[in-house]
């Protein structure tokens, strides 16, 4: 009896030793107050979550639009600023790791799983029910690549490196913990550590973990559309919740093993299979169509930008704006902390400017690329070739990438493939989640107890897996993304607290950085080491 008290002890030990009790109890009430609410009264919290969300994106779409853009102005500003060639750590850091392996760990982490999802789809919806142009027209065409890339361009980048930077500048560079409390002590100090900070992290954390758990069952349901096109497996409920088990699973490895061991490894694997799907369909598909959509609707997009950054729909009286560039900020918001978070633990030693040229521009062509190749092909069959496949996005979206497979060579293997690719960046996301909902419930620890790793993974699945059961899905979805609202007057101190605390800098000058590099061991000189202990 005495040696299995002392292992429960010891195993309560190793669980709790380095938890923050207000934000870990906190953050795990709340979700468990949303599965109650999603799960037993599913229609009343759909509705009562769908009206709160179109609400705020009607009623708030002047204030989206503005403070978003603010958003990125204020991001390029700090790229162009004296701050910009200052370290997230100390001045003689170096990156933990490689170019490859960072943007491979950002990308699957920021947005891969949604460009599998809409590269294909939301070109499509935009070519049938344009705002501007007639449905089915080379002018709905231009439009739905326009509005494509401006929903996936520099925007949510923007929105992802502020949370990201500030939480790396203040975690690395003055030791404040990797939480997204530490971003507002230039503005409320020590009370960082009281119930604001407290309430911050746990609306992040809980944030964090719906909009991971909604990714997750609607993830599922993608996955068993695609396998049901070449093996005979049915597309009911109890093969998504396996399909959720799945991935569960070897997220929950993933996050265990470590960063170096488990997630980037799983990052770089993906995304070669990503970008040898883009490749061959590439070189199957229309290239050359493919090259004018890509140069074309880049010139759009540019020209264009201003005025769509900054455009409120107050002269016609429909639902475009609000269902679909309003719900695509309020995403993005939304995710912010999840991301911001992971990208942050991954970042030490980049510069400022380093941090935002690969965070905002090279994610941003990657992303033109894949809309360009995908998306452009589909558009392609619908005005040149065989169509129909608007149709098929408009009976499941979920089959909108499998669909466009279909009409190429190879269809068999590429949709195998395809589906790989999808289940690999919904491991990547589940595991970079996690690992986030660790660090921030740990007090901001940056390598969290494994027994608190493996709690965050198995809840997400848990939550995913019941809500897709009872039917609760949708409810969460709009929950997280209203919570979007809440997270936006979080970057807006964010915005704040990172120019006060820069401006206490001393820029670096050119002369600084030659100095600073001259002194550097030649060992130490090459970017990534790899050398990371997680």
């Amino acid at each position: 009896m005495g040696s299995l008290k002392a292992g429960l002890a010891q195993g309560w030990y190793r669980f709790s030793h380095r938890m923050s009790p207000p934000v870990f109890i906190g953050s795990a009430l709340c979700v468990i107050g949303f599965c109650i609410f999603g799960g037993f009264y599913t229609a009343t919290a759909s509705d009562a979550f769908s009206q709160l969300q179109q609400a705020i994106s009607r009623t708030f779409g002047w204030y989206y639009a503005l403070i978003v853009t603010l958003f990125v102005i204020f991001t390029l500003w700090l790229l162009v600023s004296p701050y910009a060639k200052l370290r997230l750590g100390p001045p003689d850091s170096r990156p933990d790791f490689s170019y490859r392996a960072w943007f491979a760990m950002l990308f699957s982490a920021g947005m891969g799983t949604g460009l599998v999802f809409w590269g294909v789809a939301e070109p499509l919806y935009h070519h049938a029910n344009p705002f501007l142009a007639e449905g089915g027209t080379p002018e709905a065409a231009k439009e739905a690549m326009r509005y494509t890339f401006f929903h996936w361009g520099l925007h949510p980048w923007a929105i992802y490196i502020l949370f990201g930077a500030s939480i790396a500048y203040f975690h690395f560079r003055h030791e404040l913990p990797l939480a997204p409390r530490s971003i507002l002590h230039p503005l409320i100090g020590r009370h960082i550590n009281g119930p604001i900070g407290h309430g911050v992290d746990i609306l992040c954390t809980v944030g964090t973990l719906l909009g991971v758990a909604t990714s997750l069952g609607l993830g599922a349901m993608q996955i068993n559309s695609g396998l049901a096109q070449y093996l005979d497996l049915p597309q009911q409920t109890s093969v998504q919740v396996a399909i959720i088990g799945l991935i569960t699973l070897v997220a929950t490895l993933s996050v265990i093993s470590g960063i170096s061991a488990g997630i980037r490894r799983l990052s770089l694997i993906n995304l070669s299979l990503a970008f040898g799907l883009m490749l061959f369909v590439f070189f199957a598909g229309e290239t050359i169509y493919i090259l004018e959509t890509l140069v074309g609707s880049l010139g759009m997009y540019l020209q264009k930008l201003p005025e769509m950054s900054l455009w409120v729909e107050y002269t016609e009286n429909t639902d475009w704006q609000t269902s679909w560039t309003m719900f695509y900020w309020g995403w993005w918001i939304s995710w912010s902390p999840f991301v911001g978070v992971f990208v942050a633990r991954i970042s030490r030693g980049r510069t400022l400017r380093e941090f935002i040229l690969s965070v905002m521009l090279a994610p941003t062509l990657v992303t033109f690329v894949w809309l360009s190749v995908f998306g452009g092909s589909a558009i392609h069959i619908e005005l040149f070739g065989s169509g129909g496949l608007g149709e098929v996005v408009q009976e499941d979206v979920s089959l909108s990438l499998h669909a466009l497979l279909g009409e190429l060579p190879l269809a068999g293997v590429t949709m195998m493939v395809a589906t790989l690719v999808i289940v690999l960046f919904f491991i990547t996301s589940s595991d970079s989640g996690s690992l986030v909902d660790d660090m921030v419930t740990s007090g901001g620890h940056p390598n969290p107890p494994r027994a608190q790793r493996v709690f965050w993974a198995v809840s997400e699945g848990a939550v995913a897996a019941i809500l897709l059961i009872v039917g609760g899905l949708r409810a969460l979805q709009d929950a997280s993304i209203s919570l979007g609202f809440v997270m936006s007057f979080l970057l807006i101190a964010i915005c704040l607290a990172l120019y006060r605390a820069l401006r206490s800098e001393r820029p670096l000058t050119r002369a600084d950085s030659q100095a600073q590099f001259a002194t550097m061991p030649w060992s130490q000189r090459s970017s990534g080491s790899e050398k990371h202990r997680s």
